[in-house]
Parts: C-alpha cells; structure tokens; sequence
C-alpha cells in the first residue's frame, strides 16, 4: 500500500529531498504530460539533481517538461511516499503558466495535453491524485503565487 503524507514545515535533519513536483495551469486548465516512454499521463516534476536547490529543479522542469515561458511559481508543501517499504520526499508546487513554447527536443516529454481534471489514466495513480487534491486545497485557501 502507498502511504502520501504532507508537511508544511522543513523536514527533518538528514531526509533527503529526491523529488519537485509541479501541478500547473493554464489558461484554467490542467497541464499534464506524456512520457516518450509510457502511454499514461502525470504531473510535470522530476528528480533533483545533486547540488541542485529543489526550487530550481522545479522550474527547470516545468520548462523542460511543458515548455513554459512565462510562469509565477509558488511552494505548497513538502511530501513524502511510503511504498513497499520505501520512503522517498519531494516538494510539491503550484505554477501559473502565462506563455508556453514548444518542449524542449532534448525533453523526455512525448505531449502536453491541458485538462479539467486528472483524467483516469495516470502514471501514478495512487500518488498523483494527493499531489492534486493538496494543491487544489492550497488554491481554495486563496493561496496565489506571487512573483
């Protein structure tokens, strides 16, 4: 069973941070993103690199996964995924896109596509949707990036 669990303070000493994840919009929809190697659908994120602050692994791959231009960018919470005995962290984001450019070649993204909702088919589905749920929580709290 997957266990997702939401911080809204740092973490603890000595837990690493592996993962942002960002639900973005645009123009009031949902952008979601098509792997060149899956069929399935996920919101854009990926692993931090080493050395690299996980606010600049989020909007590196906001750019490198939608193509986005032109964006405000605002940290939501912390998170961690228990899976099969496994723990992992990340940091999950909100971003308001304003202008997207074509997906950079060099991307592992085969299609953007823009939703009303996580649509049924995700690459995580027992992740995904607590990512999605907690950033939509954090919007009708009237939270808005700022710049």
């Amino acid at each position: 069973m997957t266990k997702v669990t939401f911080y809204d303070g740092i973490f603890a000493k000595g837990e690493e941070l592996i993962y942002s994840v960002i639900t973005a919009r645009f123009r009031g929809k949902w952008i979601l993103v098509r792997h060149t190697d899956r069929v399935t659908w996920e919101i854009p994120g990926g692993h931090i690199e080493a050395g690299e602050d996980p606010d600049d692994t989020a909007e590196r791959e906001l750019k490198e996964e939608t193509g986005a231009k032109q964006f405000l960018i605002e940290f939501v919470a912390g998170y961690s995924v228990e899976k099969e005995g496994e723990m992992g962290y990340g940091k999950l984001y909100f971003a308001e896109v304003f202008e997207l450019g074509p997906v950079p070649d060099t991307s592992e993204i085969a299609e953007i596509s823009f939703f009303n909702s996580l649509p049924d088919n995700l690459t995580y589905p027992d992740i995904q949707p607590y990512l999605f749920e907690r950033v939509k929580k954090f919007l009708q709290e009237g939270n808005i990036p700022r710049q």
